[in-house]
């Protein structure tokens, strides 16, 4: 019999631990929830936003020595997650210019507001460079962010854009060449996960990557036996926020540790 759900994970997490800060970039104008001391990582929720689980990941990013950047791309941050919720917000995500979400071979607009985020949080934090952790609806969003020179570690966690193509990447072509340009030529890598099985995220969207960007991408898939069962949504997907079964020994727990590990050895050590 599965255990069920921790009771936390269906409350409102009050974030109080996190100072809320208004910040504007260009003309656009955002909310990020930020915490710790250390060099800066960019936690970009999934739909349908800052979730108590998303939350639990960014304190282990800032217990682990970083200064934690949450921006609100969409949601309501705290508000526990359930399907009703999460099809309301990716209802309206899928229609905004700011996402282009069903389009293969674009960059989504809104990285290019992460990236003057990345660049401040840079100058605000010191450190070698800045971290980033997109998931889901977000999940390529981190690796569009290596255009800013300060973004050193992305992490793509079931990157599920272009929506409804079991292939693409959500990068445009040119962008992505530069991209790999640099990583070849800094010696930089990305890290990706996503659960086997994942419709979101399908193998063949692995493919592609592993196509367009070889070795400077580090892709691991998850057996789908691995994901918590107690998650809402039971197919398995969200490998470091619904889907994680917070035990030693568990291949999520591991890819967490794998992350927080990644950031230190890009970001702090020398």
């Amino acid at each position: 019999m599965n255990a069920p759900l921790e009771p936390w994970r269906l409350k409102r997490d009050p974030l109080d631990d996190f100072t809320a800060e208004d910040l504007t970039f260009g003309a656009e104008r955002r909310q990020v929830f930020v915490s710790g001391k250390g060099p800066a990582v960019i936690v970009i929720a999934e739909i349908p936003g800052i979730t108590p689980e998303v939350a639990r990941f960014a304190r282990w990013v800032r217990d682990a020595g970083f200064t934690v950047f949450m921006p609100v791309l969409f949601g309501d941050p705290g508000r526990p997650a359930s399907l009703a919720y999460g099809v309301s917000v990716v209802t309206r995500a899928c229609v905004s210019r700011q996402f282009r979400a069903l389009t293969s071979n674009v960059t989504a607009p809104v990285t290019v507001w992460l990236r003057a985020l990345a660049a401040s949080a840079h100058v605000r934090c010191g450190g070698k460079g800045v971290g980033a952790v997109g998931m889901c609806f977000t999940g390529n969003f981190a690796l569009s962010m290596m255009l800013e020179p300060a973004m050193l570690a992305p992490v793509l966690c079931q990157p599920s854009l272009p929506i409804g193509r079991k292939g693409g990447v959500h990068t445009d072509p040119d962008e992505l060449a530069a991209i790999r340009s640099r990583m070849e030529r800094e010696n930089l890598l990305a890290l990706a996960y996503r659960f086997e099985g994942d419709a979101l995220c399908p193998g063949q969207r692995f493919k592609d990557y592993d196509r367009l960007l070889g070795d400077r991408i580090q892709l691991k898939s998850l057996p789908a036996s691995s994901a918590n069962p107690a998650a809402p949504i039971k197919a398995p997907h969200s490998v470091v926020t619904q889907h994680l079964i917070d035990r030693e020994g568990e291949p999520t727990r591991a890819a967490v540790d794998e992350i927080l590990a990644f950031f230190r050895e890009r970001l702090i050590e020398a």
